[in-house]
């Protein structure tokens, strides 16, 4: 495990761009088993890999640069490493980008499933107050932490490890009927 780490490690100094949205669509497609193996409960024999794929490159094309590119704004919003800086930055995540960002994680899922727009519409509405407030119970906690203990470099990688359990629920949500 140690070895793996150092390799991370070193691959994110040659290429963080590229490991960031890597890991990031590599956990998307995580979530995505996760979420047909055991919360559909599906298996392995219905297991749907083109969605799985689809995740995928929603976490390679959207997901990962989206909020890699988002932490980098945020440093340059609120600056330092104090407790006050991180509680900003918690703040402006959950309170401008989280909301903006699972509408449009939705909308993109849902018309890579291949919905219309009237009926992408009508499932955003559905789904989107049930799941931005499931947002506010795991994210702000999570968030908190990673900006005041986190450099950088390791904040999208940290995310993308606990939104395993959020991908899974995402995926979940983005794709039930």
């Amino acid at each position: 495990m140690a070895g793996l780490w150092r390799s991370y490690q070193l691959l994110m100094k040659k290429r963080p761009w590229t490991v960031q949205i890597g890991t990031a669509g590599s956990l998307m497609a995580v979530g995505d088993v996760i979420s047909q193996q055991l919360i559909e409960r599906r298996g392995l024999a219905n297991h749907d890999g083109r969605r799985t794929a689809r995740m995928a490159s929603i976490g390679c094309c959207f997901v990962g640069p989206v909020v890699g590119s988002w932490y980098r704004v945020l440093d340059k919003l609120v600056s330092g490493g104090t407790k006050s800086s991180a509680m900003k930055k918690m703040l402006l995540d959950q309170l401008c980008f989280a909301p903006c960002f699972l509408a449009s994680f939705l909308c993109i899922s849902s018309a890579l499933n291949g919905l219309t727009v009237e009926e992408n519409l009508s499932k955003l509405k559905r789904d989107y107050t049930d799941a931005l407030i499931s947002n506010y119970y795991l994210w702000p906690p999570v968030q908190m932490a990673n900006f005041y203990l986190v450099p950088l470099q390791h904040r999208l990688a940290v995310v993308q490890l606990v939104a395993v359990v959020w991908n899974s629920y995402l995926t979940w949500k983005a794709n039930r009927a």
